[in-house]
């Protein structure tokens, strides 16, 4: 059986879906942009929010963290002060992590290094998100799954041996993979969701998510469909705050229906058995047809076919049954516009006009 537990959340394919705000360092390196951003995701109706965490010079080479970075999303002359200026102190996500505990949302972070992953262990994160440029990076992943704790696995760029080698690096079974398109955003026909369906069969004890770059809601609820059950999503309060991430992140209202879509469509995938439901007899009585008579008949008269019609509302006899009424004798008189049925006493239901 499919099974993921992070924090008081258990996720199965028979769960609800477990939607998380991918905050990131949408919070522009402001705490208290940050607590807004857990404030609203909290209303929306998500389950977590993520943020992240780096060691940026040990992370970066020293001619990427000296680059020159001076675009309009930059928050520092360099990459390396840009980097800086977005970076969350330990004691920051601690703060945090007790802020979002109190509006139930579960807080954890994707560590992008071994010092990273050190410093969220010694705040007690719940869980650890690898970033799919991890993917590959056996060390991280063996190291942080060490620790004992969930972790969720994004696979961007990823091919199913690099998801293979991935796995058997892990430690312990409790980690999910996230099909993920790491292109930011996503065009529609990048999505690839069937790769869903493949994962889940070569991953058959692993809950597969979706960590979801496209802008817009769509693409989430359709890979619910196809067996996601874990759903990412970047996350701001504005479109226009400084940052490469915001443009394509999901605003309050955006989220809001992203989460009551993916919690209405589990109830929609129903038990996948066809059948009438007690809300469609009220409709159906008027569209469906039943079998009238065209035309006055007398007792003993056969029943052929002209003397039958498909008329609505529906009746005791369905248009499909016609052939069975064709042939019996009319037991009693009968007026243009009286409904066929065999369950009253109109005609034989049993015999047929020779037996008379």
């Amino acid at each position: 059986m499919r099974e993921f537990r992070i924090g008081n959340k258990t996720i199965t394919d028979d769960s609800d879906p477990f939607v998380i705000a991918e905050i990131g360092q949408n919070h522009c390196g402001d705490i208290d942009k940050a607590k807004e951003l857990i404030n609203s995701a909290a209303q929306c109706g998500c389950d977590a929010v993520k943020f992240q965490k780096r060691t940026n010079k040990q992370l970066y080479t020293k001619e990427l963290y000296d680059a020159p970075y001076l675009g309009p999303q930059s928050y520092g002359r360099t990459y390396g002060e840009h980097r800086e200026a977005l970076e969350l102190s330990v004691d920051d996500h601690a703060k945090l992590k007790e802020y979002a505990n109190r509006q139930d949302l579960i807080y954890f972070a994707t560590a992008f290094d071994i010092n990273a992953c050190d410093e969220l262990m010694y705040i007690c994160m719940p869980a650890i998100k690898i970033a799919s440029g991890d993917l590959k990076n056996t060390y991280l992943i063996q190291y942080a799954s060490s620790f004992n704790i969930p972790m969720i696995i994004s696979t961007g760029g990823g091919s199913m041996d690099d998801c293979k080698r991935a796995a058997n690096a892990m430690l312990h079974d409790n980690f999910a993979f996230l099909h993920c398109v790491a292109s930011y955003p996503n065009q529609p026909h990048e999505m690839n969701l069937k790769a869903i369906l493949s994962m889940r069969h070569e991953f058959p004890d692993t809950v597969i998510g979706l960590s979801d770059h496209y802008n817009g809601i769509c693409m989430s609820t359709a890979a619910y469909a196809l067996g996601a059950r874990i759903f990412e999503k970047h996350f701001t309060i504005n479109h226009t705050w400084k940052g490469t991430d915001h443009a394509l992140s999901l605003e309050p209202k955006g989220m809001h229906d992203m989460v009551r879509d993916l919690r209405r469509v589990r109830f929609g995938m129903g038990d996948g058995i066809k059948k009438r439901l007690a809300s469609e007899d009220g409709p159906l009585r008027k569209m469906e047809k039943g079998l009238y008579f065209r035309h006055d008949m007398t007792q003993g008269q056969i029943i052929n076919a002209e003397d039958i019609e498909s008329r609505s509302p529906s009746a005791a006899i369905y248009p499909y049954q016609r052939d069975e009424i064709i042939g019996l004798n009319v037991r009693y008189d009968v007026k243009a516009g009286d409904a066929v049925t065999l369950l009253d006493s109109m005609f034989d239901g049993i015999l047929r006009c020779s037996n008379v």
